[in-house]
Order: C-alpha cells, then sequence, then structure tokens
C-alpha cells in the first residue's frame, strides 16, 4: 500500500508543478503582489504629500486662542473678515480642500450643532474628526470659564488611570498586547482560509479530471480508491505548499529588492481605517519610547516556538481535512459547473469560524463558544489559530488535533466510497440523496 501511495503522490505532485499555467502563476504572482503593493503605497503618499488648504470663517471667535495650528499636511486660512458667501466661492475657486464655517451663537450646546465644512468632494474621516476634536476642546473650555471653573485647577488635577494587567503567576501584560495578540491570531486564521480557498479547489479539479479520463479504467482496477484519494489530496497539498513557500520566498526578496530601488517600505503602508483614538495609542508608545519595552515584552509574554508548531500543524489539518472534502464534491460530479450545489458546504463552515473567531474569541478567548468552536474539526483550524496566542490548555489542542485528524481520514474514505459509485455514474447531476446511498453502498 505504501508503495502505490507513494507512487500516487510522486504522480499527483509531478502533474502539478510541471504544468505551466503552476510554474507562471509561481514566478508572476508574487511579482504581482509586491507590484501591487507598492502602487498602494506610492498612491498614499502621493495623496499625502499635497498639503490640504483648509479656510475657516469664525464667527463666534471660537478660534482666537490659535486651536488650527499648521502642520506638514494641512494649512488653515482665516478668511472670518470676508463673510461666508465670499469665502465658499474663495474656496471653489482656489480648490481648497474645505470650507470649515462657525456662526455665531449664544449657545455653546446651539453652536456645537450649527458648524458646517463645505468641500467639492467628500473629506477625509481622519480630517473630520481631529476638527471636531479641536473644536471641543475649545467649546469645553470656554463652558468651564462660563461657569466659573478655572481651567488650570482642572487640567491640575486631572490623574490617568493605568491598570496594569498581571496573572497569578507574576507575569505582567498589557492592553496593546491584547491588540496584538488578536492581530496574529486573525492574521494566522485568515491565511489559513485563504490557503484552502486558494489552493483546495485543485484537489477537485484533478479528481474531476481523472473520472473524465479513460485512464481511470486502468488505475481502478490496480489501486484502490481511498489509496488514490489519499494520495491526490496529500500530492496536491505538497504542490501547493511548495508554491507558497516559494510566494515567500520571492515575495521578500522582490520587496527587499524594491525597496532599495524606489525607497519605499510596506511599513509606509497608508492606514485608511484606522480611528484617532488607535492613531493616539500609537502617538503614546512612540512618545514614550515603549517600543524597547514592547519588544522585549513581545519576546518574553507569547509562546513564539508552540504558536509557529501549532499553526504548521492546524494549517496542514485544515487544509487535508478541506482537500478531502473537496475530494469528495469532485468525485460526485462529472464536471466543475456542477459542483456549485455543493460549494456551500466548503464556504459555510469556513465563514463560521471567521465570524465566531472575531465575535467569540476577541471578546472571551477561553469563553464556551470560542473552546467549542476551536474543538469542532471544521472549525477549529481558524478558531484554535486565534486562541492560541491568548493561552490554550495542552488538553484541548491534543483532542481538537485528533479530531482533526480522524475527521480528515473519514471524509477521505467518504471520498473513496462516493468516487467508487460515481465514476459510473456520467451525464447525470446527482443529488444528495443519491450521495448519501452511494456512501452505503458496500459492493
Amino acid at each position: 500500500m505504501k508503495g502505490k501511495l507513494g507512487l500516487i503522490i510522486k504522480r499527483e505532485f509531478n502533474a502539478k508543478v510541471r504544468n505551466k499555467s503552476f510554474i507562471i502563476m509561481t514566478i508572476l504572482a508574487p511579482f504581482l503582489m509586491v507590484a501591487m503593493g507598492f502602487l498602494i503605497i506610492y498612491l498614499g503618499k502621493a495623496n499625502d504629500s499635497k498639503i490640504k488648504k483648509i479656510a475657516f470663517v469664525d464667527q463666534a471667535n471660537l478660534l482666537k486662542e490659535n486651536t488650527f495650528e499648521d502642520t506638514n499636511a494641512v494649512k488653515y486660512i482665516d478668511l472670518t473678515s470676508i463673510g461666508v458667501e465670499a469665502a465658499k466661492k474663495e474656496s471653489e475657486d482656489k480648490e481648497y480642500y474645505g470650507l470649515l464655517t462657525i456662526p455665531k451663537q449664544d449657545s455653546l450646546e446651539l453652536l456645537a450643532t450649527d458648524i458646517s465644512f463645505y468641500s467639492k468632494k467628500t473629506p477625509n474621516t481622519i480630517v473630520v474628526e481631529s476638527l471636531e476634536k479641536k473644536i471641543e476642546s475649545n467649546l469645553r473650555n470656554k463652558k468651564l470659564h462660563r461657569l466659573g471653573i478655572d481651567i488650570a485647577k482642572i487640567k491640575s488635577a486631572k490623574i490617568s488611570a493605568d491598570i496594569k494587567l498581571t496573572n497569578f503567576s507574576g507575569e505582567e501584560t498589557s492592553k496593546f498586547m491584547n491588540s496584538i495578540k488578536v492581530g496574529i491570531g486573525s492574521f494566522a486564521g485568515y491565511l489559513i482560509m485563504m490557503f484552502i480557498m486558494i489552493f483546495g479547489t485543485s484537489v477537485m479539479r484533478s479528481v474531476i479530471e481523472e473520472k473524465t479520463s479513460r485512464i481511470i479504467e486502468v488505475i481502478i482496477s490496480s489501486i484502490k480508491p481511498f489509496q488514490l484519494m489519499m494520495g491526490k489530496i496529500i500530492g496536491n497539498a505538497l504542490a501547493g505548499l511548495t508554491q507558497f513557500a516559494i510566494w515567500g520566498v520571492l515575495i521578500t526578496i522582490i520587496s527587499i529588492v524594491a525597496s532599495f530601488v524606489f525607497g519605499i517600505s510596506f511599513g509606509e503602508m497608508p492606514a485608511t481605517n484606522v480611528s484617532t483614538q488607535q492613531m493616539e495609542i500609537a502617538k503614546e508608545i512612540m512618545a514614550d519610547g515603549k517600543i524597547q519595552s514592547l519588544i522585549t515584552e513581545l519576546r518574553s509574554q507569547l509562546p513564539w516556538v508552540s504558536m509557529l508548531v501549532y499553526f504548521i500543524l492546524y494549517f496542514l489539518g485544515g487544509y487535508l481535512l478541506y482537500s478531502a472534502i473537496y475530494a469528495a464534491i469532485g468525485a460526485a460530479v462529472d464536471s466543475e459547473t456542477d459542483t456549485q450545489q455543493f460549494m456551500p458546504i466548503v464556504m459555510m463552515p469556513l465563514m463560521l469560524a471567521v465570524y465566531v473567531g472575531f465575535v467569540a474569541v476577541m471578546k472571551d478567548p477561553n469563553g464556551p463558544i470560542a473552546v467549542a468552536f476551536s474543538i469542532i474539526p471544521l472549525t477549529s483550524p481558524i478558531v484554535m489559530l486565534m486562541r492560541i496566542p491568548f493561552g490554550v490548555p495542552i488538553s484541548q489542542i491534543i483532542i481538537s488535533l485528533i479530531l482533526l485528524i480522524l475527521n480528515f481520514v473519514l471524509f477521505v474514505w467518504l471520498a473513496a466510497k462516493i468516487y467508487r459509485v460515481g465514476i459510473l455514474m456520467y451525464g447525470k447531476k446527482p443529488s444528495y440523496k443519491e450521495i448519501y446511498k452511494w456512501m452505503k453502498y458496500k459492493g
């Protein structure tokens, strides 16, 4: 059995890696990925390099305390003296980024809701949030002054609480560290999901091609369907992992070379979805010189070696399990078009795993929902990888991996049973009921 299985794995691997489209995509894809990344960075830098000129009409004298100060990215222009209508025309004619108008109001509450920003195009959310924050600060100070409260005393009385997070063994962590763990877990989960979606279908196509070719009549007489399915899955998995590894190496090399040539790095990727609060946290870390302590914390508190080992195990286990499911679908149909009715079977568990990961794991990584879905084989590769950075009992990992392996073997066996009957069925779209009968067939 081992000899025949090895031959099938070798045949599938060679057939895959020697394919022209495989070779072209292996070489071309990294260049396209890096080019796309650098294009985004270049466009982001080109957009940010243009100084935004923002005019304002301050009829309430709200900005007399120099609330708005020019920066490298924004320049403020005072048009209060010419009035709102003239300021609108000038801002439009001179193509200013926008015009901020602050009308005169006796009530600060009414004033806060009567401020307008005019622009030709929809303004950047971060710019608007920055303006709002500055105006709110100024309005708050004005209200405190009207109430006869000494602002200086309030500022001097301000105390920030910083709760230290420490486990019972005495190890300290931080709120920012939890965000890092979430990011690592999410990246690992997304990576395995994308790998399954990209490379899993190759197993299904291989099975369909084998069914529709004459060579199957010769192969099936000398090899058991289970061996054939196992060989196809492992062979395609090795080819996919080889391509994935080559992509990783080439992307790294191309990125380094391109960074030296063009002077651009991926660290300059524009953060279009970063909130003001997240930006403030990042600035605080940079300002306080906490980078070195953060690196030390990352090294000491994250189990990097075990994380890497578990990532490989779940990465392989998840891919092999879903490859077996794809193989079962391929064994049931005659063409790739007929697979569409079965694709929700594959996609639903993956989508559910991502949803549970973001909703349950991020809120409570050791809660009952997170634990349950990290053990269920169809969702465990993604959910468990999201939980591991937070620390998972070894017993749960062992149970999860055993179930993952057993379900992989089970689906290979089911795929073989479907394949054994399916090779004789041509020109007919099988229903779920018929496939169930094929799995029960004992002949």
